[in-house]
């Protein structure tokens, strides 16, 4: 990490983008986040939201299928943090399965009486909750066929977590922080339970603990050195995958539109999938066997300096070849038989 002060996140100054070829040129292909200022002032949703909290609840509601979500609330002194218990054996709200115009009408009923604490709905598939809605409010730049998620609620804090996958955040309404740590800070941030999730990645702990605490002390020589931005309506944040990230949602009524895809895919299989099977075939090895699986590792896969046969002419390469002309089979054939034990 470096050694400066807390610092703003990227703002991309020229031309937007008009399909996924440049911006994977122009901005994907660094994997750093960059914050797009007021890219999206022409979504019917934001343009609706700004006239009023009604009118974007209502315009949600025109969209909105009968479909049964899931509902989180909380009490009103978790003050919006949605978070585990004090053991780590639970967490500190609630979920309920409710139809989405109920769900809507709940989060209202927060907005005009704090005593009721606070509510949101979390990554609903557009597609299938709010027909319609991508049509209406598009993103040039993006892949084919990437599907936007809905996120609505009250003010509200989500644990510092990562992505699987490149993230396009969009802010419809409200106000959203973002407080970011690169990858490499993954050791720094004491990361809670894999399998024992709020929603279904792993959190730092150390992010929200008071500064001092004793349980997290190599968290303070990162604490103020994070990226951070603030999104107002109409601005989006591409965050690649693997990015840490807390988010704060501030208004009493806030919404956001993200975009989850794997930019870089070769093929169907995900990189989490190589890590969670690396962990039963190697971590608990003795040291230095570790040692020596992490050095074929890098010259395998990361490849710090060179292609692994790069001495030999490319038609030798055999399944080391590039990947996209048939060699990811070819590979993933290989790896079936092993899991098979053929």
């Amino acid at each position: 990490m470096r050694n400066t002060a807390k610092s703003d996140v990227q703002a991309w100054n020229g031309p937007l983008a008009n399909d996924w070829e440049t911006f994977r040129g122009d901005v994907a292909v660094n994997c750093v986040p960059v914050v797009f200022r007021q890219a999206l002032n022409d979504w019917p949703v934001i343009q609706t939201a700004r006239r009023s909290r009604n009118d974007l609840t209502d315009y949600l509601r025109a969209h909105a299928t009968g479909n049964r979500v899931q509902l989180f609330c909380g009490a009103p002194d978790i003050t919006g943090r949605y978070y585990y218990d004090d053991n780590l054996d639970g967490f500190n709200f609630d979920r309920k399965i409710a139809t989405i115009a109920n769900s809507l009408d709940y989060i209202m009923a927060c907005v005009a009486d704090t005593k009721l604490g606070t509510a949101y709905l979390g990554s609903l598939p557009a597609d299938s909750n709010f027909p319609g809605f991508s049509d209406e409010n598009t993103v040039a730049f993006l892949p084919e066929g990437v599907e936007p998620r809905i996120w609505i609620g009250n003010a509200s804090s989500v644990a510092c977590h990562y992505d699987t996958f490149d993230n396009l955040a969009c802010v419809v309404a409200g106000r959203r922080t973002f407080t970011l740590y690169p990858p490499e800070a993954i050791g720094d941030l004491y990361v809670g339970p894999i399998d024992h999730t709020m929603a279904g990645q792993p959190v730092g702990l150390a992010v929200q603990a008071p500064s001092g605490d004793p349980r997290y002390p190599r968290f303070e020589s990162i604490r103020e050195h994070a990226l951070e931005v603030t999104l107002e309506p109409g601005d989006a944040l591409y965050l690649p995958k693997l990015w840490w990230h807390q988010v704060e949602a501030s208004e009493p009524l806030n919404m956001l539109v993200n975009y989850w895809w794997d930019g870089f895919s070769a093929g169907p299989d995900a990189p989490l999938t190589t890590l969670m099977l690396a962990m039963i075939a190697i971590a608990e090895r003795p040291e230095r066997e570790r040692a020596a699986w992490h050095t074929f590792f890098d010259h395998y896969v990361f490849r710090p300096e060179r292609h692994p046969l790069e001495h030999l002419p490319p038609d030798k390469h055999g399944i080391l070849g590039p990947l996209s002309e048939g060699n990811y089979r070819k590979v993933r054939a290989a790896v079936m038989q092993m899991l098979r034990g053929v």
